[in-house]
């Protein structure tokens, strides 16, 4: 059991950090990849001040075009408004893995510029390190006017349900002068301010080893940038804080940390990969054998948007939901006994040749986390990450929030033991042999901290 020094110190934690008051009104939860692409484009199109839209890419496809073509509209019949983007530098200059870096999203950003002449619509390219594989921009929001639409979901076809396959998020609109005042102001100030961005939409731009310094020491700035703002909301309210962080001790990490420990009856999380830190896992158990009740809701394999079916070519990049598999066994195969009393739930979400990718955690009837951090080690140490902590301490959203669970459950099936989930000897051929070599020279333990 947690002693009363350490439980108080969790809960201390929380009631500590600065919260804004929040109308219930004026949180809205969306339920489906269709229904944020439509909100998105209708609220561009609405747009009278300012437009930040901030995600990992900006994908050269029909939703792409879509959302880019409606913010240069946008800017073009009302050019007083403030419109920007950002977007990890490194990914918008390649192509798709296993691709070839031929017409990349920021040619695309460049050409567009030629088609709507006089219209200035700056996309940035955040770089969080000089190379792709060892952080990138995973700050989430879309901010319009008074609003953030957050959501852990990229701009393409599939984020955006453009097409016949979706890839499942979270999506959340809520509207807040002050909470849209201080994530804008602190992307202006750190982003596009920032000593090592540079606009991708320019015909001519630097090479990332021309920048490679300014990139290290960029780098070093974000660690120690976090929003600073002064609450307006008591503990007896509801409430949001808006969360940022680059390193294992930002002041996000350590909110995820203490959040996990205040759980009083029941923790449900949300991760597409099943790679959690050993921190967070240290929290389960800890959790668990004081009878609290967790639940774990992870894509199945076949639903991560890593996985080649066994009829397509082979790639490397295809272990990866498999190595997410042995992970979530392995932990299973400890804890079998609190699945068996039913303390411990986990949930494999599947539906058809769909893919997931909902991250989160809500904390009873309290908290909500809402987030792009996969919770993971890359997650954790590598990426720059934000998140809004929802607090309810009346059940206002509880609604909302009930819905929200009983629809990401719906495509779920239940583990019962930790051998229905298969094992190495089971796996593909390729994927068995492609394993068993990474396993003997010990590079899987490296992959599992950077993917």
């Amino acid at each position: 059991m947690l002693s009363k020094f350490k439980r108080n110190k969790h809960q201390q934690h929380l009631a500590q950090l600065p919260k804004l008051s929040q109308s219930v009104d004026d949180v809205k939860t969306l339920f489906s990849p269709a229904d944020f692409r439509e909100v998105l484009l209708q609220k561009i199109a609405s747009a009278t001040r300012r437009i930040c839209i901030v995600a990992l890419y900006l994908e050269q496809d029909d939703a792409g075009k879509a959302v880019l073509t409606a913010l240069y509209q946008a800017k073009q019949q009302r050019p007083e408004i403030e419109v920007t983007v950002l977007v990890d530098w490194h990914r918008a200059q390649r192509g798709r893995i296993g691709a070839a870096a031929t017409n990349t999203n920021a040619d695309w950003y460049h050409r567009m510029t030629e088609e709507y002449p006089g219209v200035d619509i700056p996309v940035y390219g955040v770089p969080v390190n000089t190379r792709e594989a060892l952080g990138v921009l995973h700050f989430k929001g879309f901010i319009v006017d008074d609003c953030v639409i957050y959501s852990g979901a990229s701009v393409n076809d599939v984020y955006l349900h453009q097409h016949d396959k979706y890839r499942y998020d979270r999506y959340q609109v809520i509207c807040n002068p002050q909470l849209s005042d201080i994530m804008y102001n602190w992307m202006l100030e750190n982003l596009v301010h920032g000593r090592a961005v540079h606009r991708l939409d320019k015909l001519h731009r630097p090479k990332s080893p021309e920048i490679k310094n300014d990139i290290r020491l960029f780098r070093q700035e974000l660690r120690d940038a976090s929003f600073h703002f002064q609450g307006n909301a008591d503990n007896e309210q509801l409430a949001v804080t808006p969360l940022v962080g680059l390193g294992k001790a930002s002041l996000l990490n350590k909110t995820i940390y203490h959040l996990m420990p205040c759980t009083e009856q029941k923790l449900v999380i949300c991760t597409p990969y099943f790679n959690l830190p050993a921190v967070l896992v240290r929290n389960i158990i800890t959790l668990l054998r004081e009878g609290k009740q967790v639940e774990i809701i992870v894509g199945d394999k076949t639903a991560n948007d890593f996985y080649i079916p066994e009829d397509q070519p082979f790639k490397i990049i295809g272990a990866l939901p498999y190595l997410y598999e042995i992970n979530l066994r392995r932990f299973l195969s400890r804890l079998q006994y609190y699945v068996n009393s039913g303390q411990l739930i986990v949930r494999l979400w599947k539906d058809d040749d769909n893919s997931y990718h909902l991250k989160g955690m809500w904390v009873d009837d309290e908290w909500m986390l809402l987030t792009g951090n996969n919770l993971n080690p890359r997650a954790w140490r590598l990426d720059l990450e934000n998140a809004i902590l929802i607090h309810d301490p009346k059940q206002e959203l509880t609604a909302q929030r009930d819905h929200e669970l009983d629809l990401i459950r719906t495509h779920t099936t239940v583990v019962q033991h930790y051998r229905d989930l298969q094992s190495i000897a089971e796996y593909p051929v390729k994927v068995r042999k492609l394993i068993r070599r990474l396993r003997r020279i010990r590079i899987d333990r490296l992959i599992s901290r950077i993917l």
